[in-house]
């Protein structure tokens, strides 16, 4: 319960309350200029350490660039703390080298950014932690055998994410430790953050709330058996400094922000039944009897932090352009792996790819950044992909065209942009991919056409665009039978320009769309909404297969969810979850057949959506690829001018 223990449920809140707390450091922060830093180390982190030496044990979170950038500014702080450390004052809490959005990128750069940290740890701090605070709380199964490899014993995540779609876990798990279960069957000790907990701390701090407010939080929740609590896992530069990346923010006056906050542990400490305690401190022996928990789900595939404006668009494809900068990182990594890249290149990659340059970044660090990505690009970076086939042959007649290969049959209709009318792989008997007319549903939501293989654009305020356009076509086939579609689809953002290759020796049809947008401004793009025909499969097995951010895959059974990822959580942000498909796939089907849709990372990262419910005796199931969604990060500003390009492919496997 969130209210103060009435007189009533004293006597049974009567268990010891074992408090933790961990500041976050960072001084990669997006609305920081680099100018600020050594102020933000006098203000902010210099009053930590005093903190810590006055009423620790805390913990103190910092990826390694951080740790570098103060040893250059200001060593004495890194002395101070190696001395606070060895005195048990402060416990190091690892994240990396850089703030890394782990289910966004390839495992490979996960298990560099790690390794690359703990060996800043180790040279300035004298200490490797086994303790890491998951980046951002972005969870998914398969960060938890990158981070036992890498040493960890235990991860930090927050309870209230994860747990909202977790029903079935009992209210105590809440408050002791618990295990984690990764996607290679691994499990990892973790220990719970608290959103509501440490923004009491903070309204304390700031002045919003009193002494005796905050502490009646903590006492409410107290209960009868032993609880522990995380009381603080947020920013440290909050505190007596404000970055300015709000008009809300309030000024600073009266007493210190730290001299508060001394207040408050001075306060925890002289409280009955409470106690401070490292975190590694309340790791119990019990932890390893417990059941491991599965953190993600196919409603919230990958957990973030704090509310529900904070899901995996944030840093794939919002900021002033996440997916052009990820693209680019991307072909970094596939130009270092061809190159076999030094210890140096995956450094300054693991720098290019942390989340603060895909949020609330400033102008001025904006174009350092552009800067310092096009200089690796121009030394590592794998070259774009070929330009579509030039289109050839005689204008198609009729409204649909219909594509048969050894491995597939296809309808297109050219009155609705070249979608898939039809789509039928070798050797499933029916088509499985296509269109479903109007009305099919009975349910009003749900009751218009739906397509496979076509765009939508929609902006606040604005009429949609679609490329579900009458259109002129191009068919023609190549030396080794493939068969190509082109279309030129006008739009009031301007052309279209698409083009599909179907296979003949496989069963996989390729879609290479450019926008010859001038702008995208502020909005929500989606493609290829592949469109599951109902009747092709068995609902009781549907299940999505995809990589997020680990080696091993994650599957994710779908039977008897109601799944919308790409619902909008409120008019300022247009997507509620999403899925990374960070080795550049998904697969999703049933025991009999599935099928599987590729991404060209390289061209355009784009973040899988997934909707699936049962409408009456229906079922509506479809994948769409987001380019572009709207938060309060989006600040249209591109990485590089000019047309956009989208590169993905649909095709059948076996189960």
């Amino acid at each position: 319960m969130n209210a103060p223990l009435r007189a009533r449920d004293m006597e049974a809140a009567t268990g010891p309350l074992r408090l933790f707390a961990l500041f976050h450091l960072n001084l990669a922060f997006s609305a920081i200029e680099e100018e600020q830093r050594g102020e933000v180390i006098a203000r902010c982190y210099w009053p930590l350490l005093k903190l810590a030496e006055a009423h620790g044990p805390i913990g103190i979170e910092a990826t390694g660039f951080t740790l570098e950038e103060i040893a250059a500014r200001d060593p004495a702080w890194i002395a101070e703390a190696r001395a606070l450390i060895g005195r048990g004052r402060v416990e190091l809490i690892g994240s990396g080298y850089a703030q890394i959005i782990v289910p966004l990128v390839p495992a490979r750069v996960t298990q560099e950014n790690l390794a690359i940290g703990h060996e800043c740890y180790d040279r300035l701090l004298g200490i490797r932690p086994t303790l890491a605070l998951v980046n951002e709380q972005a969870w998914s199964g398969g960060l938890v055998g990158l981070y036992l490899d890498a040493g960890c014993r235990a991860l930090l995540m927050d309870w209230d994410n994860p747990a909202a779609h977790h029903p079935e876990w009992p209210g105590e798990a809440r408050y002791r430790p618990e295990r984690a279960l990764g996607s290679d069957g691994r499990t990892i000790a973790l220990l719970w953050t608290n959103t509501v907990a440490f923004q009491k701390l903070q309204r304390f701090a700031h002045g919003d709330i009193e002494i005796d407010s905050y502490l009646d939080y903590l006492r409410g929740r107290r209960g009868a058996k032993p609880r522990a609590l995380c009381c603080y896992a947020s920013d440290a530069e909050i505190f007596d400094f404000r970055p300015g990346r709000y008009r809300t923010e309030e000024r600073l006056a009266g007493d210190s922000e730290w001299t508060r906050l001394g207040e408050a542990f001075a306060r925890i400490a002289e409280e009955p039944g409470f106690s401070l305690a490292a975190p590694s401190a309340v790791l119990d022996d019990a932890v390893a009897r417990r059941q491991p928990l599965r953190l993600e789900s196919p409603v919230c595939p990958i957990p973030v932090k704090k509310q529900r404006k904070y899901n995996l668009s944030r840093w794939a494809v919002t900021g002033r352009d996440d997916l052009g900068i990820n693209a680019a990182c991307q072909r970094l990594y596939q130009g270092m792996i061809d190159s076999g890249a030094d210890r140096s290149a995956w450094k300054e990659l693991c720098f290019l790819w942390s989340s603060d340059f895909r949020t609330h970044i400033t102008e001025r660090r904006w174009a350092a950044f552009r800067a310092r990505l096009e200089e690796m690009e121009a030394r590592w970076s794998r070259p774009m992909p070929p330009p579509a086939p030039a289109p050839r042959g005689a204008p198609a007649a009729g409204r649909h065209i219909d594509i048969p290969t050894p491995h597939l049959e296809a309808r297109l209709d050219r009155r609705r942009g070249l979608a898939l009318s039809s789509l039928r792989f070798s050797p499933h008997g029916t088509a499985t991919l296509g269109g479903l007319p109007h009305g099919h549903f009975d349910d009003i939501h749900v009751q218009a056409d739906w397509y496979t293989g076509n765009s939508v654009f929609e902006a606040p305020g604005e009429h949609k665009i679609t490329d579900l356009e009458s259109c002129d076509a191009q068919t023609w086939s190549d030396a080794q039978g493939d068969v190509f579609a082109f279309a030129r689809i006008e739009t009031p953002k301007g052309p279209i320009e698409k083009t599909l290759r179907f296979h003949a020796a496989a069963p996989r049809v390729d879609f290479d769309l450019t926008f010859q947008w001038t702008e995208f401004g502020k909005g929500s793009l989606r493609l290829g909404h592949f469109t599951l025909l109902p009747d092709a499969f068995d609902w009781s097995t549907l299940s999505l297969t995809t990589h997020n951010g680990g080696k091993d895959p994650e599957t994710f059974a779908l039977a008897g969810h109601d799944i919308d990822h790409g619902a909008p959580v409120s008019f300022l942000v247009s997507a509620s979850h999403g899925l990374g498909m960070t080795e550049g796939w998904a697969e999703i089907g049933d025991h009999r057949s599935r099928l599987r849709i590729e991404v060209d990372r390289a061209v355009a990262p784009l973040l899988g959506l997934l909707t699936h419910r049962r409408v009456g005796g229906s079922l509506f199931c479809q994948v769409v690829l987001s380019a572009l969604e709207l938060d309060d990060t989006r600040k249209p500003s591109p990485y590089r001018c000019g047309p956009r390009r989208f590169r993905f492919s649909v095709g059948g496997v076996a189960p």
